[in-house]
């Protein structure tokens, strides 16, 4: 039973510090709307989709109005289309995309990922299908999201799959160009990807999940950030109690959302994602709480002790919370999100390299970093190499969104707007990666993959 002092705090949490479940994501399975023809599937899709969905935005909203929480997005995820369209004699599956996008603003959601393929062990013919037809299916949709697990700690590193993928990336680039490259920020590579999560770009709904499913993603960098205010030179020891403490609280909020969902929508609840993810509103930042405990600027020496402790409490608070976290579940690193994270970069004190660092302590990856639109495709591919090596290697899930700015060079601005914000050019290492990526082949599995 809230008491309250509970309540009050909450709704200051929710009115000065940036509180909110930032998506209610309903998965939905596909696997049923197979079918020998590209515009038969995509029709299926689209029926499926709608009817399952078409109380989502309308029961999220109602919340919204009852319990005075801000629920920034509804979202759906699907089965990845390389499953679905593999049963297609056609080899493009852009309407299949199309058609996403098509139900996605019928239902009124934000976004919908599952143009997905899953080939961290190899391709199958849907999956070089999908992975081929993502450049032109990101540049003729608004809301549709495209992943592609390249790595996993029990495969090892396709690395066919991520000299392709560094191709497909420049390729998304050039066809969205007039739109800053909005696709790329659409289209994420993945190692270790989980079947739950329901932040974009990288939701798709697992082969493992139930047929219909409620998974929900909380916030709030801004609660901690204020939260650690009160602990201005206290031991980490209190710094990780306090983070611990809000944690639960944040956690909280977002299970009585999901059930509430999930009972209004007679659909199971799947799990709770407790991220930090930020946007980039003034006081909502991750950089701003690593800040916080001490650092000058985020991207400074320590950077990744204070991130990696941050993780691990925002983690501990959460299970004490929730019997069903799953997703991603930690702090996020999105440098155009982030206004803490865009001010580190722009005055210098955030490079990738350490941003890369900070990928080993954090949740997922190199996440929405725009690079000089003259960076080749092998380079790209390295970046993508380095990170999923990391995620293999490390037994977690880590990634890449990163955007070639289309005339740009390093130190350009470029805008998305939205909870996308801006993005900093970054330099990249001026030296070439191209013999290294065009070996191809499988960088193998580390050996403390076999557990069994």
């Amino acid at each position: 039973m809230n008491n309250m002092q509970d309540i009050i705090a909450t709704l200051d949490m929710i009115d000065n510090q940036h509180l909110d479940v930032r998506t209610i994501t309903m998965g939905i399975s596909l696997l049923d709307c197979c079918g020998e023809s590209v515009n038969t599937v995509a029709d299926k899709i689209y029926d499926k989709i709608t009817k399952r969905a078409e109380r989502l935005v309308e029961t999220g909203e109602q919340i919204e109005k009852e319990f005075g929480i801000p629920i920034v997005n509804k979202r759906i995820s699907v089965t990845p289309i390389s499953l679905i369209g593999a049963s297609c004699k056609e080899s493009d599956y852009t309407p299949l995309a199309i058609a996403l996008d098509k139900a996605a603003k019928t239902c009124g959601v934000n976004f919908i990922g599952g143009f997905s393929a899953l080939v961290h062990k190899g391709f199958t013919k849907g999956d070089i299908n999908l992975i081929n037809s993502i450049p032109s299916a990101l540049a003729q949709t608004e809301r549709v999201c495209s992943s592609v697990n390249v790595a996993s700690t029990k495969a090892g590193i396709n690395m066919d799959a991520v000299a392709l993928m560094g191709k497909i990336i420049k390729q998304t680039a050039d066809m969205t160009a007039d739109t800053s490259g909005f696709g790329c920020a659409k289209l994420v590579v993945f190692a270790n990807a989980v079947e739950d999560n329901p932040f974009m770009a990288g939701a798709f709904h697992g082969i493992g999940e139930p047929e219909c499913v409620i998974n929900v993603g909380v916030s709030g960098p801004g609660v901690v950030h204020h939260a650690l205010k009160a602990c201005k030179g206290q031991p980490f020891d209190v710094v990780a109690e306090t983070i611990k403490k809000t944690a639960f609280k944040i956690t909280r909020m977002g299970q009585l959302v999901a059930q509430e969902a999930s009972q209004r929508l007679d659909v199971p609840f799947g799990i709770v994602d407790l991220s930090l993810a930020p946007t980039p509103a003034k006081g909502d930042s991750v950089a701003r709480i690593l800040e916080e405990m001490g650092l000058e600027v985020c991207g400074t020496h320590g950077t990744t002790a204070a991130l990696a402790m941050l993780n691990d409490a925002v983690k501990k608070g959460g299970v004490m919370a929730s019997n069903h976290v799953g997703g991603l579940s930690g702090a996020f690193i999105p440098v155009s999100e982030d206004e803490g994270m865009i001010a580190a970069a722009q005055c210098g004190a955030l490079h990738l390299d350490k941003l890369e660092a900070m990928t080993c302590v954090c949740s997922v990856g190199l996440d929405m970093i725009a690079v000089p639109g003259d960076t080749s495709a092998s380079t790209i591919s390295a970046i993508i190499a380095d990170e999923a090596a990391i995620g293999v290697v490390n037994t977690k899930t880590t990634a890449v969104r990163i955007i070639p700015a289309v005339g740009k060079k390093v130190g350009d601005l470029l805008e998305f707007g939205g909870l996308l914000g801006s993005a900093p050019v970054m330099p990249v290492h001026e030296f070439s990666s191209e013999d290294f990526i065009s070996r191809g082949g499988r960088i193998p599995a580390p050996m403390h993959s076999l557990k069994n």
